[in-house]
Formats: C-alpha cells, sequence, structure tokens
C-alpha cells in the first residue's frame, strides 16, 4: 500500500473527532405535506426500520430528527403518497458484521421495508472482501425475516471527505468502487433492491454538506443523500410500496 495512505490514516485516526450519536428519539412519523385526508390520510403508515452504522443514527448532526433515516422517511413519504413511521437501530463505528449480529436482532416485529446501512467503517477497518461478501450476504437474508421488502445502501461519500488526506481519499474510493460491485451482486442473487448513492453528484463540495465533525453530513448533507436515494428506487419496487 501507498506509504501516504497509511500516515494519512493514521494521522485520521489520531486526530478527525467523530461527532457523538445525537439525542432524540430513533422512532418517529413522516407525513406527506398538506395531504389530504382522500389520500394518505386514510392509508395505514407504511413502517421502515432501518439497521446500520453512524449514518443511520445521524452522527453530524444534533438531533435523531435531523439525520439520514428520516430524511429518508420524509422523502419516501412524498414519493408514495403516504405517511410513513420509521425507527432506527444503529451504532457509530458498526461494521456489517456487528449489524448482521448486534443490531438486526434488536429488531422487533415485522416492518415493511427494512433498511440496511453500513459498509464506510468496513472500508476503514480494512476488513477483507469476504468478510464483506459473508457477512453482508447473511445479513440481506436475516433482514427477509424481519421485513417485506429490504433495501441495501451502499457506503456514504467517504471519498470524498475533506478531514482524510489526499492520498487517503483514493484508495477509500478505490475500495469503495469494489465494494460496491460485490454488493450489487449480492443484492441481485438475493432478490432484494440495491442502491449506490456513493458516486452521484450530492453537493459534498459545498460547505453545508458536513456536519459538526467535518466528516459525517450535516443537515442539509442527510436531505440530499435521503433524497438522492429515493429518487434512485425503481420504479416498480416503489408501486410495491405502495400496495403494502
Amino acid at each position: 500500500m501507498n506509504p501516504a495512505v497509511l500516515v494519512e490514516a493514521w494521522w485520521a485516526k489520531h486526530h478527525v473527532k467523530l461527532a457523538a450519536e445525537p439525542a432524540g428519539e430513533r422512532q418517529g412519523t413522516c407525513r406527506v405535506p398538506d395531504a389530504s385526508s382522500a389520500s394518505s390520510g386514510d392509508a395505514e403508515p407504511l413502517t421502515m426500520v432501518a439497521v446500520g452504522d453512524s449514518m443511520s443514527v445521524g452522527c453530524g448532526v444534533t438531533d435523531q430528527s435531523q439525520g439520514f433515516i428520516p430524511d429518508i422517511a420524509q422523502s419516501l413519504a412524498v414519493r408514495l403518497g403516504r405517511t410513513v413511521s420509521w425507527s432506527t437501530y444503529g451504532r457509530l463505528g458498526a461494521t456489517i458484521r456487528r449489524v448482521r449480529y448486534r443490531l438486526l436482532p434488536e429488531v422487533t416485529g415485522h416492518a415493511d421495508l427494512l433498511v440496511i446501512c453500513a459498509g464506510s467503517n468496513d472500508i476503514m477497518a480494512n476488513r477483507s472482501w469476504e468478510e464483506w461478501r459473508t457477512d453482508l450476504s447473511a445479513t440481506v437474508e436475516d433482514a427477509k425475516s424481519k421485513g417485506t421488502r429490504v433495501l441495501v445502501l451502499s457506503s456514504g461519500q467517504l471519498y470524498r471527505d475533506p478531514a482524510l488526506g489526499k492520498a487517503l481519499r483514493a484508495e477509500v474510493e478505490r475500495r469503495i468502487d469494489r465494494q460496491t460491485a460485490i454488493s450489487e451482486e449480492i443484492c441481485a442473487g438475493a432478490g432484494v433492491t440495491y442502491v449506490d448513492a456513493t458516486h452521484d453528484d450530492v453537493g459534498t463540495d459545498r460547505q453545508d454538506f458536513w456536519g459538526i465533525d467535518h466528516f459525517h453530513p450535516g443537515c442539509e448533507g442527510y436531505r440530499r443523500m435521503a433524497e438522492c436515494v429515493v429518487s434512485k428506487l425503481p420504479e416498480a419496487f416503489v408501486d410495491d410500496l405502495r400496495s403494502l
């Protein structure tokens, strides 16, 4: 590995101070703005449960309500024309292995939509591709028993993070490209929906994208990423959610 990558990784480990998991309720309800009782008001809310890493619990903002998952729920409510009730189970630093063995087992009941949001920590921890393949495959299969539909999200746009050095960002991008390809293959084989939102332009070059730790997204960053995710959902998948 390029020595510059190792030096920059060491520097980031000792100097980048990550924001803690924000306060606030890890569940809520998002409604269609100005919805009439003749539309979404009469329908049962779609239940959405997310499991994952720091992005799933909104690190980078000051309250859970400003995070990635409620933003996805709000964008999804608008696209569906239906109320979405959301909840999230996540931990700062969680790898897909922790999602598989610790977080997913915490989910009780059965959701209409179960969202898996992980990957960045596996990249930073330099976990092997075989470990990623094994743990993601098992997590997806376990998720099918807890959600009628399963959605897997790509890693965040860590390779564009200004808190990391140039050489390290290039190495992270290379690894995220590989991770994304493996994830797409696994999800296609398992028959679940995968959204690659790590390669889209969501304005990471703008100062308002980044959160209070200059590492995770902030309020505006999460909003843009959520809109990107929901806009990329296949229409057939959205129609299926409407029918649940």
